[in-house]
């Protein structure tokens, strides 16, 4: 039945493999022998090998141990997990946060804790899976709203039964298409219609607003939505996720989130890790400066090479490409020209929609991009793109 089943993917070029990497995530990486420049990794300020992050969770592992033992509410919250989340919560302006193992897992556990039978979620299109499978693990009714689409939505809030329990459910930056919610027009709506709204911030934390507090500061929201949803496995460099709103929120949570209940804490250093980076990140703004910079570098230079890329606002820039078959053979040329960016392909992706998901990092240099421009221009030009 596998075997049948793989080859039908195969026969779409939709199956998968795993590239060895034999060193750590920074701008230049080892795989099959070769120093390859990376433009696939949302470690977007380079604090996973940050040597302040790398010992905070050295020495967490060494005063307690590699793991957490058992979840928190069974075992014990350990002082590394209390810390970071009083870390975050300062850092978003919130009375409390809450963590978790991955975004994943906060977002299947959170949107049934928020919402149940009765009930009804609103989704754009284009949310993260996770968000969509926490919908659907909730009892709610759900109906997703055409991507970005705020008349769409409204017209769907006009429709529901009076006084109906409602839930609107976005990212705050898309991360196949690199765009921003429009959090304002969704937050009035929100508010016209007394709905409340969950935002996953996953790839907005660290890099959007003058704070790098997210999309929410980014938009001077911040007052206005109650909560939010972020990760630390991406700009912050290590792993896990988070959920900071008002203490009563957390509260509830802590005794209906069944992720949380029911999932072993995450290691005591990745938490360690996190509360360094938060300082790092916090003590050196030039790490979001180098970022943007090297953002407009690349994405300028990719849309004056020809490349026909989404309409992003951040440092993911996705070509896109459409056929999955060109897509892969964009991706194989790239390597072989030295950088790594591999193609994005449905079911991560809507059908017809493939294309290379490039991300930019704090740490490359402006040789790295002007190398990585170079590739890109051979392979565009290998797939017909260009």
């Amino acid at each position: 039945m596998f075997e049948k089943q793989l080859n039908e993917l195969a026969a779409q070029h939709l199956t998968r493999r795993l590239t060895p990497l034999h060193s750590g995530v920074g701008p230049v990486v080892e795989m099959a022998g070769r120093q390859i420049l990376l433009f696939a990794s949302n470690d977007y300020l380079g604090l996973a090998m940050h040597p302040e992050v790398i010992q905070a969770a050295v020495e967490t592992t060494q005063r307690f141990g590699a793991g957490a033992g058992a979840a928190r509410l069974v075992s014990g919250s350990l002082p590394p997990h209390q810390e970071l989340e009083s870390a975050l919560a300062q850092f978003k302006g919130t009375e409390a946060a809450l963590t978790f193992s991955s975004g994943y897992l906060a977002n299947i556990g959170t949107i049934p804790a928020l919402i149940g039978q009765g009930g009804l979620i609103l989704a754009d299109r284009l949310c993260h899976a996770s968000l969509i499978d926490g919908c659907r693990l909730s009892a709610a009714d759900f109906r997703v709203y055409r991507h970005n689409d705020t008349s769409h939505l409204r017209s769907l809030l006009a429709k529901r039964r009076r006084a109906q329990r409602t839930l609107i459910v976005t990212d705050g930056l898309f991360s196949m298409d690199g765009d921003l919610a429009p959090l304002p027009e969704l937050s009035r709506l929100a508010q016209d219609y007394e709905a409340d709204l969950y935002i996953d911030d996953a790839h907005g934390t660290g890099v959007m607003g003058p704070n790098g507090r997210g999309t929410a500061e980014h938009f001077g929201l911040e007052a206005v939505i109650p909560f939010q949803m972020g990760t630390l496995g991406k700009a912050f460099g290590s792993s896990g996720a988070y959920l900071a709103g008002p203490s009563t929120l957390i509260r509830y949570l802590m005794n209906t989130n069944r992720a949380f209940i029911f999932t072993t804490a995450p290691p005591p250093s990745s938490a360690a890790a996190v509360t360094a980076a938060l300082r790092v990140m916090q003590r050196e703004p030039e790490r979001r400066t180098r970022l943007w910079a090297n953002r407009e570098r690349l994405f300028l230079g990719l849309i004056q090479l020809g490349f026909s890329l989404s309409p992003s606002v951040s440092p993911i820039m996705p070509i896109l490409v459409g056929n999955a078959e060109t897509a892969l053979s964009f991706a194989d040329h790239l390597f072989t020209e030295g950088v790594y960016a591999p193609a994005i392909r449905p079911p991560t992706v809507p059908d017809a929609t493939s294309r290379i998901r490039v991300t930019v990092m704090s740490e490359h240099t402006p040789s790295h991009i002007d190398h990585a421009l170079t590739a890109f221009q051979r392979a565009g030009q290998s797939a017909g793109l260009i």
